[in-house]
């Protein structure tokens, strides 16, 4: 049967976060892992969430008049990030996800987005190999880490609250790292009121929008996210992203008790800054 491809609508939550789910949780236990949601009802919160924010643009797949699959764009910043993408369990390998991602792609084009991020989960060959036929760079392996709060402070580093009055220093410090600002999820951060920042020599060196699978850090060093991890009263949904790249911080983290709970990868298409400082990715980027 043909397949429609439309945009989502809040009507759409419960059928994409029942699939959400169901395709997370089985390609994850056929690898002995378990799935990035506890439940079909966190994964439909979460499609509520982004079917009903102005800052995601949605894709769902019909087929024989059944929802079978979608997909999202990140558009609240400048770099704009894909996922989640899902397809039914019973109707994956017959191409769809394929034409999700050529249409949030198409999106990214007539948008003029700079760059297009993604991650994957590395157990996942198929995924990465999709994202790879579709012009995708692998450009770094991610940890995730899971674990008991530390209450770990770092000499001369103080962790507080972010307020509005840090927007501007966190993005001119995110642009020193990324060549670009997150701003659009700082701004829904701080309305969450998760967002924290770090005090160092009377300078803010550091932010993250949420300890967090769904959430960014940014610090001049990795001194910054130590802080920011050493406080955090948890981290939620699977864990924190920590590149592999950054020995120090990983071990550290491994040292105070987080323990790896899966290996992701980041992928590209268009612009990419070499990050020139320390940061945690969020699973859209």
């Amino acid at each position: 049967m043909d397949l429609l491809l439309r945009p989502g609508t809040p009507a759409d939550a419960a059928d994409c976060g029942r699939i959400c789910f169901e395709a997370f949780d089985r390609i994850a236990r056929e690898h002995g892992f378990l799935g990035d949601f506890p439940s079909a009802d966190a994964a439909t919160g979460l499609m509520e969430t982004l079917l009903d924010h102005p800052g995601f643009y949605s894709v769902v797949a019909e087929q024989d008049g059944r929802v079978v699959g979608s997909n999202f764009l990140d558009e609240r910043s400048p770099i704009v990030g894909v996922g989640p993408v899902t397809v039914d369990p019973d109707r994956q390998n017959r191409g769809l996800g394929r034409r999700m991602m050529e249409d949030v792609m198409c999106r990214a084009a007539e948008r003029n987005a700079p760059g297009v991020r993604l991650l994957q989960s590395s157990y996942h060959c198929r995924s990465f190999a999709l994202y790879a036929g579709l012009g995708f760079e692998f450009r770094e392996t991610l940890a995730c880490l899971q674990g008991a709060p530390m209450a770990v402070p770092v000499a001369g580093r103080t962790v507080r609250a972010a307020t509005d009055a840090d927007v501007a220093a966190c993005d001119d410090l995110c642009r020193r790292v990324h060549g670009t600002d997150r701003g659009g999820e700082l701004a829904d951060a701080l309305k969450q009121g998760t967002a924290r920042v770090v005090d160092h020599d009377g300078r803010l060196t550091g932010y993250a929008t949420d300890m967090a699978f769904f959430g960014h850090a940014v610090g001049e060093t990795t001194d910054d996210l130590k802080a920011l991890i050493g406080a955090a009263t948890g981290f939620a949904g699977p864990g924190i992203l920590v590149p592999a790249s950054d020995s120090l911080l990983l071990q550290w983290a491994l040292r105070h008790g987080l323990k790896v709970v899966q290996l992701m990868t980041l992928m590209t298409v268009g612009l990419y800054h070499q990050p020139a400082g320390a940061y945690l990715p969020s699973i859209l980027y």
